[in-house]
């Protein structure tokens, strides 16, 4: 940590070596700045003939501390996080087996500074929980995810998915790439196909679904726990069924899959039995709660 952190201290620095250059006496220049003469002294060494515009604040940090772990141990920590590619606290772990004392906030620290601790990002927004509500009608939960597929070794596409929990009611869009205006784009396109209202939206923690989505939908919006992939089970069963029923037997190209989704979708939707559902299908599953309902 630098011992002073007044920003105009470094050009300060410079203006009083030049005075010192134009003739001035270390002591005269020491006065008029409220500086000792060892320090003005210190100032003019560090600048070079051809002079400087500022002398910067160095870090009075200690080289060195009389409990600092050994160089062995450092590495014995860094080898191990490279080694593994886990947690500080696996790492720790690890460290121990070998025999080797050390804190788990040691292990934290010696991999933070070097650079080996992902952090999470200053920009990116915390979800708010939301409990999650009772699939007891069409749209009451709805799922939303997205499928990556490989084009060629460099370039992928991806498959938007969604299924509404209650009636399992399906519906999926191909595009090129992924983000938050175009996940706002496929909800509007699903609500318009979908024969329901969505009342909540479920989705994971990835990019294309940020909280500029959720302020955008203008529909109450959840997020899985991270790393539970059983909080989309229903949805995440929709896309192997995909893959394996429609997307397996086409070549991975975007303009194929969007003509070939919209024919697998009404299939799905309107004669595939479902064994979740009782061999019913989910369009039997809409027309009888709203019955029910009505």
């Amino acid at each position: 940590m630098a011992y002073t952190t007044n920003p105009k201290l470094p050009r300060l620095r410079a203006r009083a070596v030049d005075m010192v250059r134009a003739g001035k006496t270390v002591s005269e220049v020491a006065r008029y700045y409220g500086y000792t003469k060892s320090a003005v002294s210190k100032w003019c060494k560090k600048v070079p003939e051809g002079g400087a515009w500022e002398i910067p604040t160095q870090s009075s940090r200690p080289f060195h501390h009389p409990k600092e772990l050994k160089t062995e141990i450092v590495q014995a920590i860094i080898n191990a996080r490279i080694k593994y590619n886990r947690c500080s606290e696996v790492v720790h772990g690890h460290l121990q087996e070998q025999g080797i004392t050390v804190s788990l906030n040691s292990v934290k620290r010696k991999l933070d500074a070097a650079g080996l601790i992902k952090k999470r990002s200053p920009w990116k927004r915390l979800h708010l929980p939301v409990n999650r509500p009772y699939a007891v009608k069409p749209g009451d939960l709805v799922q939303v995810d997205t499928v990556h597929l490989m084009e060629t070794p460099l370039k992928r596409i991806y498959v938007y998915t969604l299924i509404d929990v209650c009636s399992r009611w399906c519906f999926a869009w191909a595009t090129e790439r992924i983000n938050t205006s175009l996940s706002i784009k496929f909800l509007k396109l699903a609500q318009a196909t979908a024969p329901f209202q969505f009342r909540c939206i479920q989705s994971d923690h990835g990019s294309e679904f940020s909280q500029h989505f959720t302020e955008r939908i203008k529909i109450l919006h959840r997020h899985s726990r991270v790393r539970k992939p059983n909080d989309n089970a229903h949805l995440e069963r929709f896309n192997r069924t995909l893959r394996e029923e429609c997307l397996r037997y086409l070549p991975v190209n975007v303009k194929l899959f969007q003509r070939a989704l919209p024919e697998y979708l009404n299939y799905y939707n309107t004669k595939r039995l479902h064994l979740g559902l009782k061999l019913k299908t989910p369009l039997n599953i809409i027309n009888n709660r709203f019955q029910a309902i009505g």
